[in-house]
């Protein structure tokens, strides 16, 4: 249900008027107006033609009890059109063009555009509505790939050739990216202005008659390129050419490498020439469930080799690679002035049969109101379709109609957005407290509990309301062992051999000691030592 706030009821208040006394609002001014409150079966026509499947229904525009024209499925073609009462003519006074989309599930790739047909006199029909159906405007969003506008195309009859160009307007707006109801404006003036409104704000204004602002330019260039002239075979058009006296210098080496050997360069003192960069994880044991036959031969996962932290390096060292101070590269001639130069060949120029002068475009009249879109997305509501001839009445449409609900959908947006701020950041935050637990598990000094920490860190990933627990629980880990450090607890063996599953020969009295201090107990122990260890016992990032 839409929510009206205090400062919208006297606008309301005027739709009222305008609804009760049809001379306040739907003045002679007002050539075209569908609400779609009622149903468009019956006033609408939907194409018939087997091309366009896409099937329109009439819907509440979402949380709203308002109704409009909606695009019901996805990847579809959809064509339908409305007869005007009366052609209107484009070429008298001010004509506004206006209409409301709402893309309710977002737009990826599809047109939201209306075109505006001439008469049926110039070759269509209702029922075979398509996008060969002559138009004299088209106007609306499309975003599809590298396209994204608001579209504005009209069509126009050069009267020398008697040809129908299609004018696109140059530099047109972006289509918001949201999922709110949105007003398109087009007003199109006496002076040969055009003006493109998006919410009531100007977004960009163009004269019909300026070759900068509509491609191709309505009034064609006088003259155009000889499409009979032919470039000379002997043209030349390179301005610079290599210098055919030149030669190559006899110390020049084209062989010589880019880099070679360091010869000064020394091996860091301490380098551990006979120790790998990383070794078999001791620790990792074949699983229980592992199959030869079907796994292959376990293998222990890699990991660091301890010793290659401290130390410069690790494995066969190699003197570095520098710049050969004699690479050269490719001996090329240098370039010098072409003596034959003529210049980027161009045909000469004739006149245009098509120029024709023009005070004013000859705007065809518009007979209907079509809608003929291929979208891949659904949900695409159209409403509020108004064609008058004073931009007052248009405004007044956009305050009552549109504003309200964009408002209502305005604040609904911010109020999603907070929440799901405040769940990503929660989200980024867990992140980066489980990236540092896991760094913490890599400890060297808490390698005899590393598979506990794990353990933990991944109870925490699954169940992130736990998280605050967890760290705890690994701070207390942390905590005992350090105190075992401190005040001369054993230091925890370090195994340089894999090992094999057996119990180390340690006495039960320091085994029940350790339990006790890390807070597991003996059948917490048995639990442990009787599930299979994970093959992959760190997550990669």
């Amino acid at each position: 249900m839409v929510r009206v706030r205090a400062g919208v009821v006297p606008v309301l208040f005027l739709l009222v008027a305008c609804l009760s006394f049809q001379q306040l609002c739907a003045s002679d001014d007002t050539v075209f107006y569908d609400s779609f409150d009622e149903t468009f079966e019956g006033r609408w026509t939907v194409s018939s033609k087997d091309d366009y499947q896409g099937v329109w229904t009439h819907s509440k525009s979402e949380g709203h009890e308002d109704y409009g024209l909606l695009v019901s499925e996805k990847a579809k073609k959809y064509a339908i059109v409305k007869e005007l009462e009366e052609p209107v003519s484009l070429k008298d006074g001010t004509v506004v063009l206006q209409f409301e989309t709402r893309l309710q599930n977002g737009l990826e790739c599809g047109g939201a555009y209306l075109k505006y047909l001439r008469p049926q006199e110039a070759g269509w029909e209702p029922k075979i509505f398509d996008n060969e159906s002559p138009y004299s405007i088209m106007f609306g969003p499309d975003k599809c790939g590298l396209t994204n506008k608001v579209h504005f195309i009209f069509k126009h009859k050069n009267p020398k050739s008697g040809e129908y160009v299609e004018h696109h307007l140059t530099t047109p707006p972006s289509v918001p990216s949201d999922k709110l109801s949105h007003v398109y404006t087009a007003i199109l003036k006496p002076d040969n202005e055009l003006q493109i409104l998006v919410d009531g704000e100007e977004k960009r204004k163009a004269n019909f008659l300026s070759a900068d602002d509509f491609m191709p330019p309505l009034i064609p260039t006088k003259t155009i390129p000889d499409p009979e002239d032919k470039k000379p075979e002997d043209w030349d058009e390179r301005a610079k050419i290599p210098d055919p006296n030149a030669v190559k210098p006899e110390d020049w080496d084209e062989d010589a490498p880019l880099e070679i050997v360091d010869e000064e360069a020394e091996k860091p003192e301490g380098w551990l020439d006979d120790e790998p960069e990383e070794i078999d994880d001791p620790e990792a044991t074949k699983p229980e469930d592992w199959d030869d036959e079907e796994d292959g031969e376990f293998e222990a996962p890699k990991i660091e080799n301890p010793k290659c932290v401290t130390a410069p390096g690790c494995g066969e060292w190699k003197r570095p690679m520098k710049r050969n101070p004699a690479y050269k590269g490719k001996w090329h001639a240098p370039l010098i002035d072409n003596p034959n130069y003529k210049g980027i060949w161009k045909p000469q120029e004739i006149p245009n049969p098509s120029y024709f002068e023009a005070d004013q475009p000859d705007f065809e009249p518009v007979a209907a109101v079509g809608i003929e879109i291929w979208t891949m997305q659904d949900g695409i509501l159209f409403d509020n379709i108004l064609i008058t001839k004073d931009e007052k009445v248009a405004e007044t449409y956009r305050e009552t109609t549109w504003k309200p609900k964009f408002e209502v959908e305005k604040e609904k947006q911010k109020d999603e957005e907070d929440v799901q701020g405040s769940e990503g950041f929660l989200s980024s935050f867990q992140k980066k407290v489980f990236d540092l637990l896991y760094a913490v598990a890599d400890i060297p000094f808490l390698s005899a509990h590393k598979s506990k920490i794990i353990d933990l860190i991944e109870k925490a990933e699954q169940q992130p309301n736990l998280t605050v627990g967890i760290i705890v629980s690994i701070a207390v880990i942390i905590f005992t062992v350090f105190i075992k450090l401190l005040f001369g607890g054993k230091k925890p063996a370090r195994v340089e051999k894999k090992t094999t599953g057996t119990a180390d020969a340690s006495s039960s009295e320091e085994k029940e000691e350790e339990k006790e201090k890390e807070g597991t107990s003996a059948e917490d122990e048995k639990e442990t030592a009787a599930a299979p260890r994970r093959r992959t016992v760190r997550r990669e990032n």
